[in-house]
């Protein structure tokens, strides 16, 4: 199986992790890693349009980034397009919790959005 990687970019001073087709526990470790290099007290966003599929894993990478960021003053955005992995933050209540949007340029863009918006 090919190794799947979460490149890094900068973009008008944001970090933008770009997630995979598929985030399991076989690559969840590369999600944290790529995450870990956010500034604390900047926002970093996680485009995640092409993400199909998102499994405890990936969402435990998510989630204490979520929490290392705010304890630092930061703040982690969702890019999420995916109508399962919509699913999954709905059912898990992180929709709520975790700020997504539907476009990069959204996540990029608009200010401060309260958790949940899209």
């Amino acid at each position: 199986m090919a190794e799947v990687s979460f490149p890094v970019d900068v973009i008008d001073g944001i970090l933008v992790v770009t997630a995979p087709e598929e985030i399991d526990i076989t690559n969840a470790s590369r999600l944290r890693a790529a995450l870990l290099e956010a500034p604390g007290r900047g926002r970093c966003v996680v485009d995640m349009s092409r993400t199909q599929f998102c499994d405890t894993a990936g969402i435990h990478s998510l989630v204490g980034a979520h929490k290392r960021a705010q304890a630092q003053g930061g703040e982690i955005r969702l890019v999420i397009t995916g109508a399962a992995v919509l699913r999954i933050f709905a059912i898990t209540g992180l929709d709520t919790v975790i700020p997504h949007f539907a476009s990069l340029d959204e996540a990029l863009t608009q200010s401060s959005p309260p958790a949940g918006s899209s």
